[in-house]
């Protein structure tokens, strides 16, 4: 069995919300999806340390795109899930899967 390397919680709500946005996965589109889906509020800050340290993991990889619509926008660093980290997030939804299957009623899903 291939090693996948470990995901944890808000590692795996940031790779699905760069997935989400596609094209547009810039820190803060990142940080309002994790707000709106997840329900989380977090600090742009953390939103940047995990996408920094997961692309030193070679989880996602950045590139610099043009900004808004006028010229005074400033260039955006967005992001994109590379192939090792849709392998990360498979594996960890199948761990989880695997964890609860059976369980529906005890966590009050069926």
């Amino acid at each position: 069995m291939t090693p996948h390397p470990s995901l944890g919680e808000f590692e795996q709500l940031v790779l699905l919300a760069v997935l989400r946005l596609r094209e547009g996965a810039y820190g803060m589109a990142v940080r309002r999806e994790l707000q709106v889906r997840a329900r989380r509020d977090v600090a742009i800050g953390a939103v940047y340390a995990t996408l920094d340290r997961m692309q030193a993991k070679g989880l996602v990889r950045s590139q610099e795109r043009a900004g808004g619509a006028t010229r005074e926008s400033r260039p955006r660093r967005c992001f994109e899930v590379t192939a090792s980290g849709r392998r990360a997030l498979r594996h960890a939804h199948d761990t989880v899967a695997r964890l609860t299957a059976g369980l529906e009623s005890e966590l009050g899903l069926s």
